[in-house]
């Protein structure tokens, strides 16, 4: 008697267990939607694009894994509705792609998922403070410029951006501009070996001249300030319809980039069917540091797909209180 009314119980218990979380799970406004997140080919925009499809899948949404594609392709994917998000929107850097794609009336983008990325170029701090140069138009001069010449042709190389990127119509714009394209080589390729050949060169005791930005794990190795030093550039000048955009900063230095944000565009119709993503995108919030934090642990080893999804669950454990509160949050906006 006491076996069969032990077994009744257990059966009672498992069958509220399931019945409560079934009522959960029917709960989630995104039960039955399945979603396509998209990043670029730049592995350390992993983290950050797998802490959204986190999120979205404890709001009960289906996750595609994450397609990588050229950012051009991005936006248009996302304006046409073969992709759903894309978590890395660099504002104002990507205008023009955004723009293009067809801005406001095909994408949904409210708030600032990562604030405060800087980029230009920076010098080793050697040769910066030896002859004194703190402004790349001082590369103008061949002597100067030949410090940074790696091939014998007498022109500073420079390790420049990806073809493609936001970054490389600025750059090109300014070398024209400053008037520097005679004595610097504008060197591109994929970023992440000619970077790692500009530190190998640094290391071995030689004058570097190169773009970056944060957040990214370069500035972990070249240090600003202790390793390397930016450079400020003689005046803003942006390319296109940014042409009058002051690019001074808070704290009057110019380095010829704006500040930008990571925002977070979707697809505008699938914001407007499912108001508990437009809402989690609209709050989501993931501080710069803790993102170059993510990515110098990626250039030290651990790179492995495993390993960034280690990085992104070892953040969230680290913050389940503000991740909870995102999740409320949305799922308060979907009723």
């Amino acid at each position: 008697m006491k076996n069969t009314r032990m077994k009744t119980l257990l059966a009672s218990t498992i069958l509220a267990s399931t019945v409560a979380f079934t009522a959960q799970a029917a709960d989630l406004p995104g039960k039955g939607v399945t979603v396509q997140p998209i990043q670029s080919t730049v592995a350390e925009e992993t983290f950050q694009t797998l802490i959204v499809n986190k999120a979205m899948e404890a709001l009960g949404y289906t996750v595609e894994p994450t397609k990588e594609v050229d950012y051009n392709v991005g936006y248009t994917s996302i304006a046409n509705g073969d992709a759903t998000y894309l978590a890395v929107n660099w504002d104002p850097l990507h205008s023009n792609k955004y723009v293009q794609a067809g801005g406001d009336d095909k994408y949904y983008r409210q708030g600032q998922y990562i604030t405060g990325a800087a980029q230009g170029y920076l010098i080793d701090k050697k040769t910066a403070d030896k002859y004194n140069i703190t402004n790349i138009a001082q590369l103008k001069d061949p002597k100067l410029a030949k410090l940074f010449d790696t091939n014998d042709n007498g022109k500073a190389d420079l390790t420049g951006c990806n073809p493609g990127w936001g970054c490389e119509s600025v750059v090109n714009h300014q070398m024209k501009d400053f008037g520097l394209e005679a004595t610097i080589d504008n060197n591109q390729g994929n970023y992440a070996a000619i970077i790692a050949d500009t530190i190998a060169r640094y290391q071995n005791g030689e004058s570097i001249l190169y773009y970056t930005w944060t957040p990214y794990w370069v500035s972990g190795v070249l240090v600003p300030g202790k390793d390397v030093v930016w450079l400020e550039v003689p005046h803003s000048s942006l390319p296109g319809d940014r042409g009058d955009i002051d690019t001074t900063l808070p704290n009057g230095k110019n380095y010829g980039f704006q500040m930008n944000s990571m925002r977070i565009v979707a697809n505008k119709a699938f914001a407007e069917q499912n108001p508990a993503a437009a809402k989690l995108f609209a709050i989501m919030k993931l501080n710069i540091n803790d993102v170059s934090a993510e990515n110098l642990m990626m250039q030290k080893g651990q790179n492995k797909p495993a390993d960034i999804e280690a990085h992104a669950n070892g953040w969230i454990k680290a913050h389940q209180k503000q991740f909870n509160a995102w999740i409320e949050q949305a799922k308060a906006a979907a009723k």
